[in-house]
């Protein structure tokens, strides 16, 4: 593994009004790694990441991803991301869609058709690429997110809740596919409440409270936990917590 994190989070507090969303966040990610944000809804997930993109601005501590301070535009063409609200346009079919993305990301013709088909088989809408997005069921457009998302050579992959809605066997082809980018050094950060996912990734952060209450790879946090699952990791570090929040 490269020793040069490609996004680090030091020190980083986010409120809106009075209210502390993220409380003094401390991460580094590295190539050829997917790291998982694990927590409730509400915990920062999505926070975080807007901040690593810019979409946010932190009002204290510092995000640099590829050693430069975020936010900044020209970092965003190695970057693939797939919100939480799908942006799409619903008029287009499908492959309209991944074409105009592709565009956007500047694949030439070549390039996007080849691109195009492998990220639709990949999230299994290969026979519905001609249809128009409007008949599309919710499923079927969070896959075409992930499908887009996907679209170019990105160093960097963030997605927020990408499996929400889909069935466990392409759950598992979408994971295989993230693994096959790992392998090839891409980085890749997962945001899930599914505990299950959590056993699949490299690192783990633990979300609560807009505080990272454990951040280490699944195996080493259950041995520290004592149990044999990231849900129960979470269940235990959440007891812990508070526990000392109520003692201190």
């Amino acid at each position: 593994m490269n020793d040069i994190s490609v996004i680090t989070l030091n020190n980083v507090v986010k409120r809106f009004g009075k209210q502390t969303v993220l409380n003094h966040v401390n991460m580094q990610i590295y190539p050829g790694q997917i790291v998982g944000l694990i927590g409730p809804s509400g915990a920062g997930k999505s926070t975080i990441i807007k901040i690593i993109l810019g979409m946010e601005l932190a009002d204290e501590g510092s995000t640099n991803v590829f050693g430069k301070q975020m936010p900044n535009r020209r970092l965003l063409g190695r970057i693939g991301y797939m919100a939480q609200s799908d942006a799409l346009y619903e008029s287009l079919s499908g492959r309209e869609n991944l074409q105009f993305y592709a565009d956007m990301k500047g694949l030439n013709k070549r390039s996007s058709d080849m691109q195009i088909m492998h990220v639709a088989q990949v999230v299994d809408l290969t026979s519905s690429l001609d249809k128009r997005v409007n008949g599309y069921s919710g499923g079927m457009k969070r896959r075409l997110s992930l499908a887009i998302a996907m679209l170019g050579n990105n160093d960097i992959l963030i997605l927020d809740e990408p499996t929400v809605g889909v069935d466990p066997a392409l759950r598992r082809s979408i994971w295989a596919e993230l693994k096959k980018l790992r392998n090839q050094g891409k980085t890749i950060m997962v945001t899930t409440h599914v505990m299950d996912e959590a056993e699949l990734v490299d690192e783990v952060a633990l979300l609560l409270g807009g505080r990272i209450i454990a951040y280490s790879d699944p195996y080493s946090l259950k041995q520290y936990y004592q149990v044999n699952s990231i849900e129960e990791v979470f269940l235990k570090a959440e007891a812990i917590n508070n526990a000392y929040n109520v003692n201190y």
